[in-house]
């Protein structure tokens, strides 16, 4: 199955399964009002929202490239995903609003026992949820899905804290159920922050982690008559990256051979799975614009 397929079909599912979470937590929250559960309510509502705009924004990074966006519409994801995080963090400052009205008002109560149950059975479905999504996300480099996981598990975290709190309060302990809320409303803040972190570097053209250049060089360097490579950039240009470097050949090489070896080491760049496009530009070895130094140490590290 192609990416284009399961990525839309995890973001389906991870809608269906929001939304299914947040009207049964919202549910059992009317008929108990535990502070706890209704705040894992907003949250799993502010999941199923966000994740209805996941779906919209994975069926349009999916699309084919096209007159107007010739390299695809990847760079799109980038801001699914802060979407994702805005809505994480939105639903943060609900909660914590709500466990420090509860907790300045006095207004806590004890709960049912029932509300453990739905908070237990929330953080499975959550766990289940972050592996799922976090399996497909590496797999098929989404970041979406990615930022998707960890919003499930910070979810599974919260929801046991909500779990302890609405156990103390069925307990005797019910100031334990404001409490739980806010420590539900900083876990989900702080994957708000995370999420933002991670994506910023897509769409600001950062460079890739250093291993994956060296990966880049040594895809350039294996080949036999490659001598040496400097000018290596690497960026970001949404989830992938694109890479331009130099490489020096013997110089007294007809046009034609050349060309053949750039065409071999864009091809072996490009096979690279992070790697969206690749661009070469071909020097005489003699014009001496690398150090045979560096080439060693690419060569080093590489074995190494």
């Amino acid at each position: 199955m192609d990416r284009k397929r399961i990525v839309r079909r995890v973001g389906a599912v991870v809608l269906v399964a929001n939304l299914a979470l947040a009207l049964v937590k919202g549910g059992v929250w009317l008929e108990t009002g535990s502070l706890a559960l209704a705040s894992e309510a907003v949250n799993s509502g502010a999941d199923a929202l966000y994740s209805a705009v996941v779906v919209a924004g994975l069926y349009l990074t999916t699309q084919p490239p096209d007159f107007e966006h010739p390299h695809g519409h990847e760079r799109i994801e980038p801001f699914v995903s802060l979407f994702v995080a805005a809505g994480v963090l939105a639903a943060g400052v609900g909660v914590a609003w709500s466990g420090v009205t509860a907790l300045l008002a006095g207004n806590y109560a004890p709960v049912s026992p029932f509300v453990a149950v739905v908070l237990g059975g929330g953080a499975v479905a959550k766990f289940a949820l972050y592996r799922y999504c976090l399996a497909a996300g590496k797999d098929h480099g989404s970041p979406a899905l990615v930022a998707a996981a960890k919003d499930n598990r910070t979810d599974v975290l919260t929801a046991l804290a909500a779990l302890i709190g609405a156990g103390g309060a069925a307990v005797g302990y019910p100031v334990l159920d404001p409490i739980a809320a806010l420590v539900v409303a900083v876990g989900v803040l702080l994957t708000g922050v995370d999420i933002v972190r991670d994506n910023v570097g897509y769409l600001v053209g950062a460079a890739p982690p250093d291993d994956l250049r060296q990966e880049i060089v040594a895809a350039a360097l294996s080949h036999p008559d490659v001598q040496g490579a400097h000018d290596v950039v690497a960026h970001y240009v949404g989830p992938e990256v694109d890479v331009s470097l130099h490489i020096e050949v013997e110089g007294d090489m007809t046009v034609r051979e050349a060309h053949d070896i750039e065409t071999a080491v864009i091809n072996d760049i490009r096979d690279l799975p992070e790697v969206d496009d690749a661009f070469v530009h071909v020097d005489p070895k003699e014009l001496g614009e690398w150090k045979e130094e560096d080439v060693d140490r690419w060569r080093d590290e590489r074995v190494a």
